[in-house]
């Protein structure tokens, strides 16, 4: 073996420029795998974390009616329901790979809001203790909710930055008051999402896809004030937050049948608790991989052919030219399986040092285009164990014909050939 390895980089070298040559549809193909594969990953990986994740991996489980969230405004809250217990909160708590539970109650884009005669259509959630701690909200002016706030069910409220925006325009907003449903609360601070949680967003058009202009931000008030200007027992969500993005659809699935469980009475053909949000982009990764995985295989196959055809029409040249060397070989008494193993191991050395070539290569090309284009790139470990595996197979293949036909030379005729 290791003198097979010698003669192979021996016969690589002495023929330099017609191996370079030799080992470029190699390299091209496998660089191609490497750059497409690096910008897939780097691409799905944003869009996992802008649909997905958010970069706080939350999962919303909420309750539902025909795969949609349910509309206190004008839907009834189904028989059955009522607030989530403490018991089921420390259940998902103990759910594998959740990092901290959050109990809040919402209504979205709710004209209930005012501030003197400015109307609001935002959203308002009653939120827990854990709310901020679970979104990653930091307080950026003001402070949080206090344990009394709580306790005693303080009318006070937390705006987030875009709510702070829409409604006081610039102005100081703590110290403010602001009505909910003729209900007076004071402002308290403001809060914001930490720089890591905030989506990514590289061009125009990743605005308008990602950034969230149904709403003109949130207000937030203690959950125990909830009552004061909206019903009791109102159906809850939960938010959990996972330890990964890759996580999240079977944290959501699990937390979806413990809610559900809690609630014997509840009829799930009409109305259950559910992750849709969740479902809906996983489904639209699925289907960008499996689109993304059909195209790589096209363009990576033609890229590797051309490459194997090339190998296969040097190694049957480099037959032909050393017709002599082999029929001495095989005079001198060389097995037919030695010659084989010799055509084979030159022909698998040159497409692994084409295939290492086009590993850096792609990554490096990956790394150009990402800079040029501003596409998002990741490297891709799996990939570039694959491209290695491919090299050496494209190596084999490609040398059996000219293997088998050195194999096979009448040492005689081998000899008399000039």
């Amino acid at each position: 073996m290791f003198e097979n390895m010698r003669l192979a980089f021996q016969g690589i070298w002495s023929h330099k420029m017609r191996s370079a040559l030799t080992m470029l549809g190699i390299i091209i193909g496998i660089a191609s795998i490497i750059s497409i594969v690096s910008m897939m990953k780097g691409t799905n990986e944003q869009i996992k974390q802008n649909l997905i994740g958010n970069g706080n991996n939350i999962v919303e489980v909420q309750l539902c009616q025909d795969d949609n969230p349910i509309q206190l405004d004008y839907q009834s809250v189904p028989n059955g329901v009522s607030t989530i217990s403490e018991y089921t909160r420390r259940n998902l708590m103990d759910i594998d790979h959740v990092e901290g539970v959050s109990l809040y109650t919402q209504r979205q884009y709710s004209n209930d809001v005012y501030y003197q005669n400015q109307s609001f259509s935002g959203n308002v959630n009653g939120i827990d203790e854990n709310y901020l701690n679970v979104y990653k909200y930091q307080i950026s002016v003001g402070r949080p909710f206090t344990t009394s706030d709580y306790m005693q069910r303080h009318k006070v409220a937390l705006l987030d930055e875009k709510a702070s925006v829409t409604m006081f325009a610039g102005e100081d907003p703590i110290g403010k008051t602001i009505e909910i449903k003729g209900e007076p609360f004071q402002v308290v601070g403001i809060v914001a999402v930490s720089s890591k949680s905030t989506k990514v967003i590289n061009s125009y058009s990743d605005y308008h896809m990602y950034a969230d202009n149904g709403s003109s931000g949130t207000v937030m008030i203690p959950n125990t004030a909830w009552p004061i200007v909206y019903q009791f027992d109102e159906p809850q969500n939960a938010a959990l937050r996972a330890d990964t993005t890759d996580n999240m659809t079977q944290v959501g699935e699990t937390a979806s049948e413990i809610i559900n469980a809690s609630f014997p009475t509840l009829d799930t053909s009409e109305a259950c608790y559910d992750s849709p949000s969740i479902k809906q982009a996983a489904q639209q990764l699925q289907d960008l991989s499996d689109s993304s995985g059909k195209q790589l295989i096209w363009i990576a196959g033609i890229s590797l052919i051309v490459g194997a055809i090339g190998v296969m029409n040097i190694m049957l040249v480099s037959v032909t030219e050393r017709t002599r060397e082999v029929g001495l070989k095989k005079a001198l008494g060389a097995k037919r399986g030695v010659i084989l193993g010799q055509f084979l191991t030159e022909a698998s050395v040159l497409t692994c040092i084409g295939g290492l070539i086009g590993v850096i290569s792609g990554l490096v090309l990956a790394k150009i285009i990402s800079l040029l284009t501003g596409t998002p790139t990741a490297i891709s470990i799996p990939a570039m164990l694959l491209a290695g595996m491919l090299s050496i197979v494209i190596g084999v293949i490609s040398g059996v014909i000219p293997a088998v036909k050195a194999a096979n030379l009448n040492p005689i005729d081998a000899l008399r050939r000039d």
